[in-house]
């Protein structure tokens, strides 16, 4: 299975699937180092168990366009809230996932942020 082939049962976007594929290609195992949640209340898509002050979501025009939702105001005060809590929420552009996936999910996981949403 490789990034192009989404499988019947996801229910997220397809930015959202290359992230959980890759966490997955790294040893990760959903629901035991990550959750995925495509319908949270606070939009989150990707929390951590380890390490616990992680987390990472999608931004970009198709991840907006894909999911229905979104917007620059509503990820900024999301990103404070997370960081009021202690955790590290660190944004992935959807255009940079398509030009080097694994470049910004290990990126990510270094609580690097290269999208728009950057420190």
């Amino acid at each position: 299975m490789t990034t192009n082939d989404i499988p019947g049962w996801w229910q997220g976007t397809k930015p959202e699937w290359i992230v959980f594929y890759g966490l997955q290609s790294r040893g990760m195992v959903h629901n035991q180092d990550f959750m995925y949640s495509p319908y949270s209340e606070d939009g989150i898509a990707f929390r951590f168990m380890n390490p616990r002050d992680l987390a990472i979501n999608i931004t970009g025009l198709m991840q907006e366009y894909e999911s229905g939702k979104g917007s620059v105001s509503k990820d900024i005060v999301t990103k404070q809230q997370m960081l009021g809590l202690g955790i590290r929420l660190v944004f992935i552009e959807d255009v940079d996932l398509d030009q080097d996936a694994n470049y910004y999910i290990n990126e990510a996981l270094e609580y690097r942020d290269h999208s728009h949403m950057g420190d």
